[in-house]
């Protein structure tokens, strides 16, 4: 049995681990196509056969760290408290505050991805879609709940204004966010 203290250094993680956490930390902070393969597999401490073992190629690296993102923020929405549905929205919402406030925080790693992936039909793409299609079904399921107004198009007006959210936290004072986010959903629901 491992001790605790073995058990939490890098080099105790299994490789597959250490690839995707490297990888997330880099691709994040410094953007996908600025990494290469060859730094990942420094930093991971792994061989290059390890690393195509279980990534055939960098894009399919990429697409398992934005599939954990996205599986990551799926969760998060699932674990917020039950609430009405307006509450909800602005709680969903309420999420890139959070994030723009824990440090480090460089903008939405889908949106940041989808600009340096052009081809939508591009692995990296579809599963970006994938990912914004979940989001405007859930706000929409929301907006039905309220009885508010075209649930279809008020959600996609939702994820447009979770997409500016997203930037500004980013290139503007993250502490406006909470107040912006009030205020744009009351724009588009009413109560």
């Amino acid at each position: 049995m491992k001790s605790a203290s073995l058990a939490s250094t890098p080099s105790a993680m299994p490789a597959r681990r250490r690839l995707l956490e490297t990888a997330t930390r880099l691709f994040y902070a410094e953007g996908v196509h600025a990494i290469g393969i060859d730094r990942i597999i420094a930093e991971a401490k792994v061989a290059k056969a390890t690393f195509y073992n279980h990534f055939p190629s960098k894009d399919d690296l990429v697409v398992a760290y934005l599939d954990e993102q996205d599986r990551l923020g799926r969760a998060a929405v699932a674990a917020l408290p039950r609430q009405p549905p307006f509450e909800m929205i602005v709680a969903i919402l309420g999420r890139i505050g959070t994030a723009a406030d824990a440090g480090g925080y460089r903008g939405c790693p889908f949106l940041n991805a989808a600009a340096e992936y052009p081809d939508r039909s591009s692995p990296v793409r579809r599963l970006i879609e994938r990912r914004r299609a979940w989001y405007r079904e859930t706000f929409e399921r929301l907006v039905t709940e309220i009885g508010g107004p075209q649930p279809a198009i008020t959600a996609g007006l939702l994820v447009a204004l979770s997409d500016g959210l997203l930037e500004s936290a980013y290139l503007d004072d993250p502490a406006t966010v909470p107040a912006l986010i009030r205020a744009g959903v009351a724009a588009l629901l009413p109560r």
